[in-house]
Parts: C-alpha cells; sequence; structure tokens
C-alpha cells in the first residue's frame, strides 16, 4: 500500500437479519478494489455491539476516551479513516437507530472528512440520505452530492440474481468514487496541514 492510497470505509448501516445493505455494500467493495489510488475496507456494524449511547461526557468534549471495548474499535476504524461510503437504509422516512448510534460515538475521528451515501428502501432511501447529510454536516464532515438511490426492483433483482443486479450503477459508482478521492485527497491535505 502506498501512502498516496485514501482508506475508504464502507460501512453497513442495518444490522437486521436478512437485511439488504451486505449486498450494495459487498458490491461497491468490489467497485473500490478496481481502483489503485485507494484502499477499501468493509465495516459491519454486526461486528461492533455499541450499546445506545449513554455517556456522560458527549463525544466533541469528552477528554478521555470511551472504554466499552466495541466503541475502541470503532472509534479507532473511524479514526483512521479518509473517506465513508454509507450504505443507507429507509426505515420509517428516516435512517436507522443502529446507524445513529454508531455516528453519535465519534466526533473528533469523523471530523474534516467526505462520505457518500449509497441508499433504498421507501422513496429510494433518499429521505435517510438527506437526514444523514444533516448529520455529517455536524460532525463536520463534507457529504458529497453524487449518491446512488436503489429503487425497489434493484432490492428484488438482486436478491434473485446477486451482485450482477447493479452492473447497472457501474457508472455511478464511478462517479461517486472519483469524487470521494478528490474531496478525500483535499481534505486529507488539510488535517495534516493543520497539525503541522
Amino acid at each position: 500500500m502506498q501512502d498516496s492510497q485514501l482508506k475508504i470505509k464502507i460501512i453497513l448501516g442495518s444490522t437486521r437479519p436478512g437485511r439488504f445493505s451486505e449486498k450494495p455494500g459487498n458490491w461497491m467493495l468490489g467497485e473500490a478494489n478496481k481502483r489503485k489510488d485507494i484502499t477499501p475496507e468493509l465495516l459491519d456494524l454486526r461486528d461492533y455491539p455499541m450499546p445506545f449511547f449513554n455517556e456522560q461526557q458527549t463525544p466533541s468534549y469528552k477528554t478521555k476516551p470511551y472504554t466499552h471495548e466495541a466503541v475502541v474499535r470503532w472509534t479507532a476504524k473511524i479514526e483512521e479513516a479518509d473517506s465513508f461510503v454509507i450504505i443507507a437504509p429507509e426505515y420509517n422516512h428516516g435512517y436507522p437507530a443502529v446507524l445513529k448510534n454508531a455516528f453519535d460515538y465519534a466526533y473528533q475521528e469523523w471530523n474534516g472528512k467526505p462520505i457518500a451515501f449509497i441508499s433504498y428502501g421507501s422513496a429510494m432511501g433518499s429521505r435517510s440520505v438527506e437526514q444523514l447529510r444533516l448529520v455529517a454536516v455536524e460532525l463536520q464532515m463534507a457529504p458529497i452530492r453524487n449518491a446512488i438511490h436503489m429503487p425497489w426492483d434493484t432490492v428484488e433483482a438482486a436478491t434473485k440474481e446477486g451482485l450482477s443486479a447493479f452492473k447497472q450503477y457501474e457508472q455511478r459508482a464511478s462517479g461517486l468514487m472519483d469524487q470521494l478521492v478528490w474531496w478525500g485527497r483535499a481534505l486529507k491535505n488539510a488535517r495534516q496541514a493543520r497539525s503541522a
């Protein structure tokens, strides 16, 4: 791995049994692995069983790290990342609680990094993404313009056919990654300059 490569984390936004998010997540990981300028990694929230956020100090004001084992591992992964792709389902006109909880356990670790979204569900997940963009701004992140919104027929097709159902989104995925890498490099340089 070269120093010039960006670390991109693809986060599965659902932990439900039989969830759909791992299908677009694995597809996006495959698309990201085609590039030579990034090092992608899939993060599954099932591997980070964090309790509902109930810390005395909020993440933006904490003076020492939280001690829950899953939280320690999670915030370390967020800290090492340069950019993020969130696989964002829509539940009841919004984002899943488990995903918001994962956002809430970190603050400085998210700061100054770009974020992109792939969504599905009611209204193709657009309302989930709109709300997550607001959360990202509060975390001092840069939500990029490009996103991929999948209609219900894509969900059904991928359930039957597998990852080949996402072929129609390859050009969008490439554009999303191009934007994410551009912002990722610019903001990484800015973070490094600030800490120098």
